[in-house]
């Protein structure tokens, strides 16, 4: 479904991706991990059109996106939320999933002024939409917080708010960017499931990052590993957190040589 090949992108004289390629295949989890300032979340502005990449193709379903606009990008069918929260807090939570569907509204100003039947209908279509889509994170989003103004919500279900406005774009491929920040143990396995529950029964394919171990390990189908925006690994999420090179990034290069010698001792 995407496909990311030999990307580049610096900012000054600062390499932020360098010769970055993966794909990701219809209805898989794939997860993007590395420290701080990896590449991570620059990847995912080179794929929704936030930044023009200066070397490299990013193709969609088989077409090259590099060059179209982020509102192009989301009619095509690729939608995302941000490590940095990026919802209207003075609109309520139904509100903020409408504005996920606006690009797909087919009415006219003067029919929207007027209220024509083919108005209301794609209305009340747009409605049931959102409201599916909130159904997803269950009773936390549910019922009076349905008209309850963004600002006055948790984090979490800020974070969940978020996720939902992006599947109300219609997208078929989700750029989710640390969807459990700001959740405690219990909030992180309910969105752990959350996410596999998105794929398996809203069939989305889906690109993570994320920082919780855990939640990748559990869910990820293919893990990919970055450092200073490189590619070091790829794999199962067991190879990947094996890999001398991902544990040197994490934890330096000593702590790589004494647990290949910890393995290497064990094996004997």
């Amino acid at each position: 479904m995407l496909e990311v090949e030999h990307l580049r992108k610096s900012f000054g004289g600062l390499t932020a991706t360098n010769d970055v390629s993966f794909h990701v295949n219809e209805g898989e989890i794939v997860s993007i991990i590395g420290p701080n300032g990896a590449g991570k979340s620059t990847i995912f502005n080179l794929v929704t059109g936030v930044y023009r990449p200066d070397g490299g193709d990013v193709r969609f379903q088989g077409a090259s996106i590099v060059g179209k606009s982020t509102n192009q990008i989301v009619g095509l069918g690729i939608a995302r939320t941000f490590q940095n929260l990026r919802l209207f807090t003075q609109m309520t939570v139904l509100e903020n999933v409408l504005v996920g569907q606006h690009h797909r509204l087919r009415s006219t100003w003067l029919s929207s002024v007027l209220r024509t039947p083919g108005y209301r209908r794609q209305e009340r279509a747009m409605r049931e939409a959102a409201t599916e889509k909130l159904a997803f994170f269950g009773p936390r989003l549910q019922s009076f917080r349905l008209n309850q103004p963004v600002y006055v919500l948790s984090y979490a279900n800020r974070r969940r708010t978020e996720v939902a406005r992006a599947m109300a774009t219609g997208a078929k491929l989700l750029l989710l960017d640390e969807p459990s920040a700001g959740m405690n143990p219990k909030e992180t396995a309910e969105i752990t499931q959350i996410i596999r529950r998105m794929r398996d029964e809203g069939g989305y394919t889906i690109l993570l990052v994320e920082h919780k171990m855990n939640l990748v390990g559990e869910i990820s189908d293919r893990v990919i590993v970055l450092d200073y925006g490189e590619k070091i690994a790829e794999g199962s999420y067991h190879d990947v957190v094996h890999d001398p090179l991902v544990i040197e990034a994490y934890l330096g290069k000593k702590a790589a040589v004494d647990r290949a010698e910890d393995e290497e001792g064990s094996g004997a």
